[in-house]
């Protein structure tokens, strides 16, 4: 017996809109839902959670969940919510970015076991590389008006006075494609839900006219909210771009601290959209934070679940590591223990010098080290008189000032860390 999927939405405030009847329809039986992704690149990035965490949902209520890869799209163009146009990919990258994103996806849905309602991952070019023109304008364009289509607020925004480029015909024929998709998936597999951001409600509209009108039946329609930050800067952007799950485009540590760093009013809202945990959980979690706000009880718990549900327990463990490093609570076997990427996330804006490694090899006083070689602080005698004070530490642990660097003290056979009081960090690379 399915659960109630969309009262589970509800509650996590993960529901937009939703078609009348939808709930009622989704009680019956096990139903098919799917959420189109695009495939513009060789991994999901945070805003593809929302989509991919309803596939998730829809399945743990005992449906059936169908994540459409949009190869035909991709070579296309949204512009739901979009400015200008995308770049246009060729079938050989879109194959790659589908195996990429299928690789992803399986760490939230089932898609190798014989249930049911295993998960399926579809691409719409299959079905869209053999269409020709002529027989698309014959037995989908007849059946939808250009009225229709100019109604759409995608459309009307594109077409609007602010909007300096227009829009092609190419982007205005997206929606008959996306709601071609919903007729395909409807007559092929008994799919009867799209579901989707807030800014595709015009898009899965279409295609549950597109139903009606070829398919002689019922689509229905569910959106989710547009995930935004309370400060009104963009969800899922840092300042060197997008957060993605591949963790060679986002390290797990920074990835973590995404997480951790969030404010308390968006943590709240995220922990129920990014996490399974049940709502007794996450109230008890909520409740706990607003006794004791300075322990981010909330934002703690958000990044470990994340974390782990797309990297691992140990990438977590190691992202909590190197976290604590930046506070003082570590040793120098702590720091030898992260890889060179986590490193340089760890302290990255924090000063660096390079230096030959001969140096290293022949002996670095501490003096050099502080000031002549690096200028880390400001002179030799400012050099000494920090040294005196027992303020100075080389890779986490306190030294005088006849200490000398050698390559034993080489992190990752490379870096240095030297630290005045609890907070100043210098990088020596040693090339």
């Amino acid at each position: 017996m399915a659960t109630n999927f969309v009262a589970e939405l509800k509650w996590r405030g993960m529901l937009h809109d939703v078609m009348p009847g939808t709930e009622e329809h989704l009680l019956k039986d096990m139903q098919s839902a799917y959420v189109g992704i695009d495939p513009t690149a060789d991994s999901l990035h945070i805003g593809h959670l929302v989509g991919v965490m309803m596939l998730r949902h829809f399945q743990l209520a005992g449906h059936k969940p169908y994540a459409l890869v949009g190869g035909a799209t991709g070579m296309i163009g949204d512009p739901s919510g979009k400015s200008s146009e995308r770049n246009l990919l060729d079938e050989k990258t879109l194959r790659h970015n589908q195996d990429a994103l299928k690789a992803q996806l399986s760490r939230f849905l089932d898609f190798e076991s014989d249930a049911a309602n295993a998960a399926v991952l579809v691409n719409n070019y299959d079905w869209m590389k053999d269409f020709s023109f002529l027989d698309f304008i014959r037995d989908v364009g007849k059946h939808i008006t250009v009225n229709y289509m100019m109604a759409k607020d995608s459309v009307k925004k594109r077409l609007s006075a602010e909007a300096k480029e227009g829009m092609s015909f190419t982007e205005f024929t997206y929606q008959l494609v996306q709601g071609y998709d919903f007729l395909h998936l409807f007559q092929e597999y008994d799919c009867s839900l799209q579901m989707g951001g807030s800014d595709q409600w015009g898009n899965i509209t279409t295609g549950t006219e597109l139903i009606r009108r070829i398919g002689g039946g019922k689509g229905y329609a569910l959106t989710c909210p547009l995930i935004t930050k309370a400060d009104g800067t963009k969800f899922g952007k840092t300042e060197s771009g997008n957060v993605w799950l591949d963790a060679q485009r986002t390290s797990p540590y920074k990835f973590y601290q995404y997480w951790l760093n969030t404010s308390d009013e968006d943590a709240v809202k995220y922990i129920k959209i990014f996490t399974f945990l049940s709502k007794e959980e996450i109230d008890g979690l909520i409740q706990e934070h607003q006794e004791m706000p300075h322990l981010r009880i909330v934002q703690k718990r958000l990044a470990e679940e994340i974390t782990v549900m797309v990297h691992s327990q140990e990438d977590l463990d190691n992202a909590v590591q190197a976290s604590a490093i930046l506070f003082g609570k570590s040793t120098s076997e702590d720091l030898k223990k992260l890889d060179e990427k986590t490193f340089l996330d760890v302290f990255d804006g924090v000063p660096q010098a390079e230096i030959p490694i001969s140096e290293l090899e022949n002996g670095l006083d501490m003096i050099g080290a502080l000031a002549a070689k690096t200028g880390f602080l400001g002179s030799n005698g400012e050099a000494r008189r920090e040294l005196k004070q027992n303020s100075i530490s080389v890779n986490k642990e306190k030294v005088k000032e006849d200490y000398v660097i050698s390559t034993a003290d080489l992190i990752n056979d490379k870096f240095v860390l030297l630290q005045r009081g609890k907070k100043n960090y210098f990088v020596l690379t040693a090339q």
